[in-house]
């Protein structure tokens, strides 16, 4: 007879700017855990929360992971000692630890992980949820951390990435990170597209290393589990790591964008997506960065797109009466600016037509006709023949019905590159060998 019980495990905000990573804290925990008399039910849960908090520590990634055990108290215990010693509360990490015990986790914790994806949530809000829904929790410091480990538990996946993470030895936290550029570009080279966002080739620039203090070598976002460990066989670096461990995953989705916003109650750090009519002439401002206005249900909402992005081009080409769906997260108002929607992708739906007065074309030889002076006929040059008026003809745009994204170097950890526009991973398959995890 099975006696084993199902749990499940969220928590969040144990970094800081300074040092530490949530992720490498689940890397600790399975460590412990595979030691235990314990069954993994799916890959641990890397969840991008709304990237618009303005006290995020980098990608705002909380980590969830279910198990069935025999000895549920035990595993608390370790877990809950864990967080107490690889979170950065000295510098200012607030850990969150959530803990669930059945096996179908309820709706309600699915509605609070969107609101976590799309708005700002309280964490008061989060502490009587957690005592309301009789939790088992635990926090120190303010409890920011609940909001996310909740969160995580809750999560409901529409499409999912994968994504290695692979973890430095601690004698090298801080230290740079030397990684092989050519073996960057032959990895991405040999897995495309079912790995993504790995390397700039405009900017030669390498993606997948961080630059902070942390303990994350490098992380490879992919469709796949057998691309993401082939990949780490092409990689090359000097630098002997510790281990990896693979995430099932948001990254790479665009969900915090499919959130309709409410252009009534336009709320502060808020994520989401708004149609409307281009209502202002796009005007560039010091840096580079594009403003203008659409209206949407008779409500004028400015919009910034910044210049890092790539589609300033794009938005200074934009004129009154396109019809655009845009998506991004709502900054708060200053004295100088009112409260904007910066923008992360663009679709436009409908371009507005500009029509023009210009002179007849000769229907037999495509060519533009001459005036043969004031008050007088038009003329082809070529053939002779004539048109008595000039025409009304709409003119070209610079700019396409279609959907525009920022350039790769500009991408937020949840932004959908092309090459997943119109893919969609829902069949969780778990690798139940340890294929997913390595300490080396």
């Amino acid at each position: 007879m099975d006696l084993k019980q199902t749990l499940t495990i969220g928590f969040d905000d144990t970094d800081s700017l300074k040092g530490m990573c949530t992720t490498f804290l689940a890397y600790k925990i399975v460590n412990e855990l595979k030691k235990e008399d314990s069954e993994f039910l799916d890959y641990p849960k890397l969840i991008r929360f709304n990237p618009n908090i303005p006290w995020k520590t980098r990608g705002n990634g909380a980590i969830s992971m279910s198990l069935r055990t025999k000895n549920p108290s035990k595993i608390k215990n370790k877990i809950k000692n864990l967080v107490e010693k690889y979170s950065d509360i000295k510098n200012g990490a607030n850990p969150g630890l959530v803990f669930y015990q059945k096996e179908t986790i309820p709706r309600e914790f699915t509605e609070f992980s969107k609101l976590a994806l799309w708005q700002l949530i309280n964490r008061n809000y989060a502490k009587k949820f957690a005592s309301k829904n009789n939790l088992d929790f635990f926090y120190l410091g303010n409890g920011q951390g609940l909001i996310g480990a909740i969160g995580a538990i809750g999560y409901h996946f529409d499409d999912y990435t994968l994504e290695l993470l692979s973890y430095r030895k601690n004698s090298k936290f801080g230290k740079e990170r030397k990684i092989s550029t050519k073996s960057v570009i032959d990895m991405e080279k040999n897995t495309a597209p079912y790995t993504f966002n790995s390397f700039d080739a405009k900017k030669g620039r390498v993606l997948i290393t961080p630059h902070g203090p942390d303990p994350v070598f490098y992380g490879i976002r992919g469709e796949n589990i057998d691309s993401l460990l082939r990949a780490t066989k092409i990689l090359k670096s000097k630098e002997k790591l510790a281990g990896f461990m693979i995430f099932k995953s948001n990254q790479g989705t665009g969900d915090h964008l499919k959130n309709e916003l409410n252009v009534n109650n336009l709320k502060a750090y808020a994520s989401g997506k708004v149609t409307g009519i281009v209502s202002s002439k796009p005007k560039t401002i010091k840096g580079g960065h594009v403003l203008f206005s659409i209206l949407s249900n008779s409500k004028e909402i400015p919009c910034a797109i910044y210049k890092p992005t790539g589609m300033t081009s794009i938005a200074n080409n934009l004129i009154i009466g396109d019809k655009i769906c845009i998506g991004g997260g709502v900054k708060k108002a200053t004295k100088k600016y009112r409260r904007t929607l910066n923008v992360e992708f663009m679709e436009i739906l409908t371009l507005k037509k500009i029509l023009q007065e210009t002179n007849p074309i000769c229907n037999k030889c495509k060519k533009n006709m001459k005036s043969k002076g004031k008050n007088q006929d038009f003329q082809c040059i070529k053939c002779g023949l004539k048109s008595p008026k000039k025409e009304i003809r709409a003119m070209p745009r610079n700019i396409k019905k279609q959907l525009y994204i920022p350039k790769i170097s500009a991408h937020r950890h949840l932004t959908r590159p092309k090459q997943r526009l119109g893919i969609n991973n829902k069949d969780s398959k778990f690798d139940k060998s340890s294929s997913w995890f390595r300490v080396y």
